[in-house]
């Protein structure tokens, strides 16, 4: 019998430093190219957390994500935003941590599917 935790867990691969995140307090979205965001909703003493977590993180850095104990994929970290509203009562704080997990189409290649430059140069290229 598999068991399914609640947690999510945020590994940084250079140290194996870890935090776990409570699932009933995120909500995670993810555009076509694959840049997910975790909305964490918690008591501030935990976003202190989260934020002293991903303090020494640089954009790009590679960590492991692990949801519910389904197993661990790597993705590329894009940074972390105040997503504090009006909306959440003063003892909650929310944050928005921003992960970027490859796309791969193509075994041989990874490909970016949008987002690419429409810029040519002059005279250079023709169509």
């Amino acid at each position: 019998m598999m068991y399914i935790s609640n947690k999510i867990r945020i590994t940084k691969q250079k140290h194996g430093e870890f935090i776990e995140l409570d699932q009933r307090r995120v909500k995670i979205r993810e555009n076509e190219n694959g840049l997910m965001a975790l909305s964490y909703v918690a008591p501030v003493f935990e976003i202190m957390d989260l934020e002293n977590f991903f303090d020494d993180v640089i954009s790009s850095e590679k960590l492991g994500v692990d949801i519910g104990g389904t197993g661990e994929f790597k993705v590329s970290y894009r940074g972390i935003v105040d997503g504090k509203g009006k909306n959440f009562p003063q003892n909650l704080d929310h944050k928005i941590i921003l992960l970027q997990e490859p796309k791969c189409l193509d075994i041989r290649e990874n490909i970016q599917i949008t987002g690419f430059s429409k810029f040519k140069p002059r005279g250079r290229i023709s169509d």
